[in-house]
Order: structure tokens, then sequence, then C-alpha cells
């Protein structure tokens, strides 16, 4: 079942509630999408850390009901 749009980003801002969040769906399909993060909350974190935090936030849609995301994550100033 595929998870619309709307969901995957109020997930998002839930978890980074400061951010600035671009989803593109990358197939048509509501199951493939592409996330681009931009929030305060990854400065100074390394690239592979910001991924984790997103994926912890997503953790139980992630290979379910989202089945995949490409993420491009920065915080502000990057």
């Amino acid at each position: 079942m595929p998870m619309p749009a709307a969901d995957l980003e109020s997930r998002l801002r839930a978890a980074f509630p400061d951010a600035e969040i671009v989803i593109t769906d990358l197939a048509g399909d509501g199951d493939h999408y592409k996330a681009r993060i931009v929030s305060s909350q990854f400065k100074g974190l390394p690239r592979v850390r910001q991924h984790q935090l997103v994926n912890r936030a997503l953790a139980d849609v992630l290979g379910g009901t989202l089945h995949a995301l490409a993420l491009e994550t920065a915080s502000p100033a990057d």
C-alpha cells in the first residue's frame, strides 16, 4: 500500500519542525520518494548521522509502506 507524499511530509515535519522539506515522487507510484530536508538539527553532523536521524523518524514505515526513500540532507548553512 503506497504512502501519500503528504503523510511522509507530515512525519518528517513532526521529527524536524524547523525544516525546509521538499518531497518528490520518483516513480509516480507513492512508493519511491526523494526527500530534501534542510534542518538546523543536522548542523555539525556528518551526512551518515543526518540520514540515520531521518531513518529513525520513519523506522515504522521504511521497507513496508514506504518502499524506497532517497535522502538529501543539509543544515541551513550547507
